[in-house]
């Protein structure tokens, strides 16, 4: 069986060895076509060091912590801070 490929932006990454990735899906709603967008955020293991607001690929991999099931294969883009902004204005904690 593959393994889940996934991309998202790094929205945190004040644990060592682990950062946080929010990855957002979007797919048309099944009865009225809608296109609705719907985020999940998942710990990935990072040994190369991804600063806030990178933009990473994520694969499946063997449990690595209670919570840790990913880890980062790659960073794609760097210094996307606006997605970060935008997370945290949506979360109601942005300053």
């Amino acid at each position: 069986m593959p393994k889940k490929v996934l991309t998202g932006v790094v929205v945190s990454d004040r644990m060592a060895k682990t950062v946080t990735v929010l990855v957002e899906r979007q797919f048309p709603h099944p009865l009225y076509g809608k296109v609705i967008k719907r985020s999940k955020k998942y710990l990935a293991h990072d040994e190369s060091g991804c600063q806030l607001g990178d933009v990473v690929e994520i694969q499946e991999a063997r449990p690595i912590s209670a919570r840790k099931r990913f880890r980062v294969v790659r960073k794609i883009e760097e210094g996307r801070l606006d997605l970060v902004e935008r997370y945290l204005l949506r979360k109601g904690r942005g300053s």
